[in-house]
């Protein structure tokens, strides 16, 4: 039995999660901006057409805001990320093979299915998706991942198809490849597409068709499995079990400047808890802790960069734990008299963490640690992110360092507080 995918990709997902929840919405242009309200990083269809484009910054688009009267969204994380776990819940409704891609886009195994309804199929899947959660999708039918993410982008756009393409051994499938710049196919990225632009290759069906050795002495073993793809020869398997991450990385801009230490040790202990919590919502402990900070990067006179990285004698997740050897990395690496606009702090040489290596010498209660860390993430879910915290992240309020969200939307789905009113 051959394989058979469908990728279900939610539409505009961000600008989706606003209209579920602010009805008024639909019709009008909405964008969603990035951390900070600096860029744009979703747009709806009427933004789009408006000639807003994907990470443009806001103050360039001020004046199309104005005069086209466009809704401003901040990035809202606690909702979209809600609506998306509703959204692949609902999936699991259809098939149990799926594998989770993003936040917004899932591979489905429709192997099964006979192909007379396999459209029939992607239409139900459609309908209950935005039935169940709100979120229009499109969805892409094919042989191969990459021929279902190419079934999945004519579907975003064809009206005859109604949301839902099925290029299994179709008749129509060189048409849609003849219609995919070669750039948008799925694993090409800025370096592979000008390399195939320049021996004549710009969409997907010469891209199908072309030279198997001029693409393997460029692309590797990545381009061979990408022509394999594009011709119908499933490379990619569904991923049931997604692999474990090999890092967490957290970093923030700041909206403005900071100068003192102080500051910067309330952010990299911010930092450090949101990334430790990832890492147990991961099962996972890290080996090495990395600390970087810089200066604004356009202010060449005044430009430091600097990064430090500490092996730890014994993996861990622990908060505390990690924010005390994140404290003594940032005062090592720390200058005063300049105007810091950017820290951070990476985990690596992440693994189970039922797989530490204890060390001779530790002086922590490992059990004992874990059973506070247990505690501490089971009241931040049961009662709100942040509900228990610790001191150094900063008592006071205003501070420097958060992140900016002057437009941002309630938390509709993860806060009681929160919940839409009705009148």
């Amino acid at each position: 039995m051959h394989p058979v995918f469908a990728l279900v990709d939610c539409n505009n997902f961000y600008v989706s999660c606003e209209r579920v929840f602010n009805p008024k919405l639909a019709g009008k242009p909405v964008i969603v901006l990035s951390n900070n309200d600096g860029c744009a990083i979703a747009r709806s269809d009427e933004a789009k057409a408006l000639g807003i484009k994907m990470g443009v910054p806001v103050f360039q688009i001020l004046n199309i805001i104005k005069a086209h009267k466009v809704h401003v969204y901040s990035s809202n994380y606690a909702l979209y990320g809600d609506m998306s776990q509703r959204v692949m819940q609902t999936l699991t409704q259809f098939t149990p093979d799926i594998e989770i891609y993003s936040i917004d886009e899932s591979f489905l195994d429709l192997s099964g299915f006979s192909s007379h309804n396999r459209t029939e199929y992607g239409r139900k899947i459609k309908y209950a998706v935005e039935k169940w959660t709100g979120i229009p999708v499109s969805i892409g039918i094919a042989e191969t991942k990459t021929l279902a993410k190419i079934a999945n982008r004519v579907a975003k756009k064809s009206k005859k198809s109604n949301g839902v393409l099925d290029l299994t051994a179709s008749p129509f499938q060189d048409k849609a490849l003849e219609l995919i710049d070669v750039e948008d196919v799925w694993g090409i990225g800025r370096s592979y597409s000008r390399f195939l632009k320049e021996n004549g290759i710009n969409n997907a069906l010469q891209l199908r068709d072309a030279n198997d050795q001029l693409i393997k002495k460029r692309m590797g073993i990545v381009g061979t499995r990408l022509l394999h793809e594009l011709r119908g020869l499933s490379c990619f398997p569904l991923e049931r079990c997604p692999p474990p991450k090999k890092g967490i990385t957290v970093s923030r801009s700041f909206k403005q400047a900071i100068e003192t230490l102080d500051e910067l040790l309330e952010a990299v202990a911010a930092y450090v808890s949101t990334g430790a919590e990832k890492l147990r919502k991961e099962h996972s402990v890290a080996g090495v802790l990395m600390v970087f900070l810089m200066t604004n990067r356009f202010n060449k006179e005044r430009y430091y960069y600097n990064m430090t990285t500490i092996r730890l004698p014994v993996s861990t997740s622990d908060t505390s734990e990690l924010i005390q050897y994140a404290h003594g990395g940032l005062i090592e690496i720390y200058k005063k008299g300049y105007l810091y606009k950017k820290a951070g702090v990476m985990f690596r040489d992440l693994v189970s963490e039922t797989q530490v290596q204890t060390n001779f010498l530790d002086s922590i209660d490992r059990i004992h640690s874990n059973r506070i860390m247990q505690v501490l993430d089971n009241i931040n879910v049961k009662m709100g992110s942040s509900t228990l915290k610790y001191a150094a992240v900063g008592l006071r309020g205003n501070k420097k360092w958060q992140t900016v969200f002057d437009h941002r939307s309630q938390s509709y789905t993860t806060n009681w507080n929160q919940l839409l009113e009705v009148s």
